[in-house]
């Protein structure tokens, strides 16, 4: 029986033997890969894998495949390999620009001027890009979009109503509006723009004493050497602004009681953020009062580092008198001694570290006694900060002499700007009298973006009252970090106070505290008020 299944099993092997030998495997087996097709034949049965190796096709670690590699592979087979890559891209894309409507004074009710082109910016947005056969599948952004180029916005200047309710005031008032030079004499509805060709910079724009001339700032092209030019207005009659011989001006006064003498420093283009570096020199200039032509020149004080900070360079006022000159820089303030050529300090303090691009200076006031003048201190640290980061700012008042240094207002702000009043007491009588105004900080550990009331009271300090704006109104705000004169000038008779308030110029009358609107397209500054 054994012998017999033997017999049967080796003719079954047999039989298997001849089949195989007769019917040979034969497998075609297609590979799409890298853009093509490529047709495969194969004897013996084989996998995805070993297929692949044999045709001599390597897989990156992302690309996606059809079958798993140990697939065995069958007869018309179709293998497909899905390249799969990353790839970091950068698109760039307009910022569309704005149209603005601004307010302008100068316009009709309702007129329009075209004040400035828009210009589409532009800016860079990058992405990570996950490809299969070189067709994007996906993206995810990378960070934030970088602007290449900042829109410019379109301007369009919409005249406002001009209408100012007449007001006697005394002597002539003048102000910068949309970097021209206006001026206000004898009533408050008399406004009457001075320039037209000027882009006014405000670093200069004083009115002498008898307020017939005014000189002014006006930028210059990028291109040209220097960044600003001196000019001069006669403003006893209609004429055209001359220009004087100064340039790169950062400071200008005219002298008190000397009719055609100015006083001015200077600085230079200086690259990277703060753009004007301070020389830190003092000249004396005499001038004809028709063509601005320099007659005389004396320097008082000779170029200098100007001490720490100095690249800022200085604040200066006159006396009433003319015959001293106060300075300010960051470490206090004091004055000039004209015979020895140098600086003679009053009271000294830390600088203020503001870690910006601008320095804190002292605003000064003179008494119009010439005998005292009210400047800022820099207080000492309410804690264990260092003294440069202490936000205490004081109102101090200083003697000319320098007997003495008192304070007037503790904690009154870094924007503070005191002003001494003119002599109010009547003709003939034997005392004279007046007021300090100054700007209070509503928040005076936060001075340097706080919100500030007007105040005033006598020349002590005592009998102190808020002037403007009325309680619960929006405050006073300082936006040119000091850079720019005063936001507030009394009358010559000390009757009114005009005040830059948002923007437009506002008329305070002392006694009443009576609010009113010279302007109001909020592109005022600089008020000037002399007789």
């Amino acid at each position: 029986m054994l012998s017999r299944i033997v017999v049967y099993a080796l003719i079954a092997c047999s039989a298997i033997a001849c089949r195989s030998a007769q019917e040979e495997i034969s497998l075609e087996v297609a590979v799409i890969a890298d853009g093509r097709e490529t047709t495969f034949s194969f004897t013996r049965d084989l996998t995805v894998d070993q297929v692949l190796s044999g045709a001599q096709i390597e897989l990156g670690p992302r690309d996606r495949i059809s079958h798993p590699l140990v697939s065995p592979v069958v007869d018309g087979m179709r293998i497909t390999i899905r390249r799969v890559s990353e790839r970091d891209i950068c698109e760039q894309e307009e910022i569309a620009h704005k149209r603005l409507l601004l307010p302008k004074e100068g316009l009709q009710a309702g007129q329009r001027e075209k004040g400035q082109a828009g210009v589409n910016g532009r800016r860079e947005i990058c992405y990570r890009v996950l490809l299969e056969d070189e067709t994007e599948v996906d993206r995810v952004r990378l960070g934030n979009p970088t602007v290449v180029r900042e829109p410019i916005d379109e301007v369009i200047y919409v005249g406002t109503s001009n209408t100012v309710q007449p007001l006697d005031i005394p002597g002539r008032l003048s102000y910068i509006n949309h970097e021209n030079a206006w001026t206000i004499a004898s009533n408050a509805a008399n406004k009457v723009r001075l320039t037209r060709d000027h882009k006014l910079d405000g670093f200069v724009f004083h009115q002498n004493q008898d307020g017939s001339r005014l000189i002014f700032t006006s930028e210059t092209d990028e291109t040209d050497d220097f960044f600003n030019e001196l000019w001069m207005i006669n403003l006893e009659r209609e004429s055209e602004p001359v220009r004087m011989t100064p340039t790169d001006v950062l400071f200008a006064q005219w002298r008190p009681r000397a009719p055609n003498e100015i006083a001015y420093s200077t600085g230079v283009r200086s690259p990277g953020a703060t753009d004007k570096k301070s020389l830190n020199n003092l000249w004396l200039m005499s001038i004809d009062l028709e063509s601005g032509r320099t007659l005389d020149i004396e320097e008082v004080l000779p170029e200098s580092g100007g001490g720490l900070y100095g690249w800022w360079g200085k604040n200066f006022s006159w006396s009433p008198f003319g015959d001293k000159l106060a300075w300010a820089r960051a470490d206090g303030f004091g004055l000039v001694d004209f015979e020895s050529k140098r600086l003679t300090p009053l009271t000294q303090y830390a600088v203020f570290h503001s870690a910006a691009t601008w320095v804190w200076l002292s605003p000064l006031s003179w008494s119009f006694d010439g005998q005292l003048l009210a400047g800022i201190a820099h207080g000492a640290p309410l804690a264990d900060e260092p003294a440069e980061a202490s936000p205490i700012f004081d109102m101090v008042v200083a003697s000319a002499d320098g007997r003495f240094v008192a304070p007037i207002r503790l904690s009154s702000g870094m924007w503070s700007s005191p002003s001494f009043s003119p002599d109010l007491a009547r003709p003939g009588a034997e005392t004279r009298s007046g007021y300090l105004a100054w700007l209070q900080a509503r928040e005076p550990q936060n001075s340097m973006s706080s919100e500030y009331d007007l105040m005033l009271a006598d020349r002590d300090g005592s009998n102190q009252r808020r002037l403007f704006p009325a309680a619960g109104d929006q405050g006073i705000r300082k936006h040119d970090f000091g850079s720019r004169a005063g936001d507030y000038v009394w009358s010559p008779d000390g009757r009114f106070i005009a005040l830059i308030y948002a923007g437009n110029l506002w008329l305070i009358e002392v006694e009443t505290s009576a609010a009113l609107e010279l302007t109001f397209d909020g592109q005022s500054s600089n008020p000037v008020w002399t007789r």
